[in-house]
């Protein structure tokens, strides 16, 4: 019998929306699908909120959706589930976190709280990061520093300033935490081995080097004066004292794995070379698991695996399948897809192609897709499929 293969395309990003002057689908010239959608039959499917495992109302993301549809079913996301341990109570019982403060008290070092600041909800809650203030008030510690990624993508670009006054405000009324480093997730939050931006969010945050200023929201505004939106902030040293340092403790406290990993790595991992730098222990809480392979960390909420979804079923029913996209989408068709388990299935094959060393994907929009579909095609040309 001939085998015919069949090929689930994600494009990331598409939407369906009524024709407007700022819809970039409907604006372009769309031929194939044009086509596709004159003479084939086709439907919609709900990609945000109740319907992907999110708070009613929350925006759907990449991971969500790559993650639904590898499950075939609705999965319920790491936000919600958060939030309603802060709700119940259960929050403040967790083992990773207490492990980490209560290190603190031990040996009177201080706890560092590193994260995307905002309420956009594709990396992080701004709420959770209250809570976790309020629990390190709770449990007595006196240094606890804040280490502030603005975001500007999944939320407003010039929105970051608020975040950090109401972070300033809520530090102020707790009476517990400093604002210490604050900086672009552009630098923090890299997904694509650009070192030298890491590495700027690494000397800010463990050596203090960096611009200075003694005001993290002027220091924000300053940076809009100068055309800097919060994503592409520099890294800005607010507080001086507020570098990690031996036995310290971290909490990481995005929930999403993608843009948590190479920072991460840099700070845990004693044979990390993506740039010079020298090792030292702490205890370090990952807010989900990042990566099964990550050493020296702790996790705070463990991911609960999707049983029988789409690629495990595929491979128990003896059939071969490809995961192909580019690097800042790899992670979304094998890891995310597959429900949050690492390991490929038997019969699971993976191609990564790289993306583009561009500063900003503006400079090359088709990115690396053209390469994609030339690999895509070699592969189902093979027969292996």
């Amino acid at each position: 019998m001939n085998k015919t293969p069949t090929t689930l395309i994600i494009m990331d990003g598409f939407g369906i929306a009524p024709p407007a002057d700022d819809n970039a689908v409907t604006l372009a010239k769309t031929p194939v699908l044009d086509k596709l959608f004159q003479e084939y039959a086709h439907t919609t499917l709900s990609a945000s909120g109740l319907d992907v495992g999110l708070p009613a109302g929350q925006m759907g993301n990449s991971e969500v959706g790559h993650t639904n549809i590898g499950g075939g079913r609705v999965v319920f996301q790491d936000l919600p589930r958060i939030s309603r341990a802060i709700e119940d109570g259960s929050f403040f019982k967790n083992e990773a976190y207490n492990q980490a403060m209560d290190n603190c008290l031990e040996k009177g070092t201080s706890l560092h709280l590193c994260g995307l600041l905002s309420d956009g909800g594709v990396h992080s809650h701004i709420e959770h990061l209250f809570a976790l203030l309020q629990m390190a008030k709770d449990k007595g510690l006196t240094k606890v520093y804040v280490h502030c990624f603005l975001d500007g993508r999944d939320v407003s670009p010039t929105s970051g300033k608020g975040f950090v006054q109401a972070l300033a405000d809520k530090c102020a009324q707790l009476g517990i935490g400093r604002i210490a480093t604050v900086m672009g997730r552009y630098y923090a939050m890299d997904r694509d081995k650009r070192w030298e931006r890491v590495q700027m969010a690494y000397d800010a945050m463990v050596y203090g080097e960096g611009r200075r200023s003694d005001d993290p929201v002027a220091a924000v505004a300053e940076s809009y004066a100068n055309n800097i939106t919060d994503e592409f902030m520099e890294p800005v040293v607010v507080d001086g004292d507020g570098t990690i340092s031996d036995n310290d403790s971290i909490i990481f406290f995005n929930y999403r794995p993608d843009r948590a990993r190479e920072i991460t790595r840099a700070i845990v991992d004693p044979d990390f070379d993506g740039f010079a730098r020298e090792f030292f222990p702490t205890t370090y809480v990952c807010n989900t698991e990042y990566d099964a392979s990550m050493p020296n960390v702790l996790v705070a909420w463990p991911r609960i695996a999707v049983k029988n979804g789409l690629g495990e079923y595929l491979s128990r029913m003896g059939m071969t399948q490809l995961r192909i996209a580019e690097t800042e989408k790899y992670a979304h068709v094998t890891f995310f897809f597959n429900g949050g388990v690492e390991t490929q299935y038997p019969g699971e094959d993976r191609v990564l192609v790289p993306s583009p060393k561009v500063a900003t994907y503006d400079l090359q929009p088709e990115m690396s897709a053209f390469e994609v579909c030339d690999k895509c095609v070699e592969r189902i040309e093979s027969g292996a499929y």
